[in-house]
């Protein structure tokens, strides 16, 4: 699995129409009205990789197997969400399953399609979301101080720690930040992560803008991005409705289409590679003549652990791998020439396998 992102929203900015064109499917309900998504729907696609066929013809494989991300389509947020407001309760805790959040934001004007608040203000859109998932939080966390501080006061050393996390947090959240913003050690994000915080995960903005304004935005998806740039997060420029007419030609007509539009690529493409480095996540290959697959680790993963998102045998077992860079590999032509060539490398324990490795694990059984 590549990732497991999380489409969210105020009702009728563009979620399930950006859905069905990213999964090519009908599975969502697209509707002009909120809460036409009852159930969280979800679908599951190839991460487009340019480099999988380039391996796949040198190793002579029989198929490709691309690295997979999964998308949810939950349901639109609306203020008092936090609360239970307009089911709220269920599609928060939705949001709690996933890695990243992709934000679509309305960044279009359109009077046959309603907004909730009857007006256009990206800005305020998100600042209403960002509030009920804040409030979530709040409420989830002081929940918990009691029974914390009773233990820390008993010397429990993994409730003094916690206790401290949460208090950094409310601190944040009750000055109106994401508790993403908590300033923590290295050491501490596992548990930081155990929390199940709203705010502390990575946001995406998907700038929903109309056909016009797909290949350079417009002003409502400027002022997202400055908003972007401002707390660390990413923005996107997309266009749902392009993406969803995308998806319903073959594919050997879509280059054509992406042309004629003025886009060089589709808006799956963008996003994916967005969230890609939003989440630190690289991409090594295994190839040979029955397939050429791709595999999603974090980075900085050294090369047992990245064996062990293949099976957890070969990490228990790990004791070596070859490696071949990409470039190398494809100059070389493929494995054989790469070997010739001296840019095979054996590498141990403590490599760090880096984007675009061609890998061949070796393992005790």
């Amino acid at each position: 699995m590549g990732f497991k992102c999380g489409i969210v929203g105020l009702p009728n900015v563009g979620k399930s129409t950006l859905f069905n064109a990213l999964t090519e499917t009908a599975a969502a309900q697209a509707a002009n009205y909120p809460f036409c998504t009852i159930e969280p729907n979800v679908g599951e696609i190839g991460v487009p990789d340019l480099r999988l066929q380039k391996l796949a013809v040198l190793a002579k494989s029989e198929q490709i197997v691309p690295t997979r991300i999964l998308f949810l389509d939950i349901a639109g947020l609306v203020k008092g969400a936090s609360k239970g407001d307009g089911l709220g309760n269920q599609f928060l805790a939705n949001i709690r399953e996933v890695d990243a959040i992709i934000h679509v934001v309305r960044c279009f004007e359109d009077t046959d399609i309603t907004h909730v608040e009857d007006k256009i203000d990206p800005i305020a859109d998100i600042e209403t979301i960002e509030t009920e998932l804040m409030l979530a939080d709040l409420d989830s966390l002081e929940k918990r101080v009691d029974t914390l501080e009773k233990k820390a006061k008993g010397n429990d050393k993994e409730a003094k720690e916690t206790l401290s996390l949460i208090n950094r947090a409310l601190a944040l959240l009750r000055e109106g930040k994401p508790a993403r913003f908590v300033e923590r050690k290295p050491e501490e994000e596992d548990l930081f992560h155990s929390l199940g915080l709203l705010t502390s995960m990575p946001v995406l903005y998907a700038c929903n803008v109309d056909e016009a304004s797909a290949a350079t935005g417009n002003d409502f998806s400027r002022k997202v991005e400055e908003r972007a740039k401002q707390e660390g997060a990413v923005a996107v420029v997309i266009s749902a409705k392009i993406e969803s007419e995308i998806a319903m030609l073959p594919s050997g007509e879509r280059a054509d289409y992406l042309a004629a539009v003025g886009l060089k690529e589709t808006g799956l493409d963008r996003l994916v590679r967005a969230g890609y480095a939003l989440l630190h996540l690289v991409t090594y290959f295994t190839a040979g003549p029955k397939e050429t697959r791709a595999w999603t680790i974090t980075q900085g993963t050294k090369a047992p652990k990245a064996a062990g998102v293949i099976h957890s045998d070969f990490e228990r077992g790990f004791i070596r791998v070859e490696t071949i860079g990409y470039n190398d590999y494809v100059a070389a032509g493929g494995e054989a020439g790469a070997r010739e060539a001296g840019k095979m490398r054996l590498e141990g324990k403590d490599y760090v396998v880096a984007d675009g490795d061609v890998m061949h694990f070796r393992f005790a059984t």
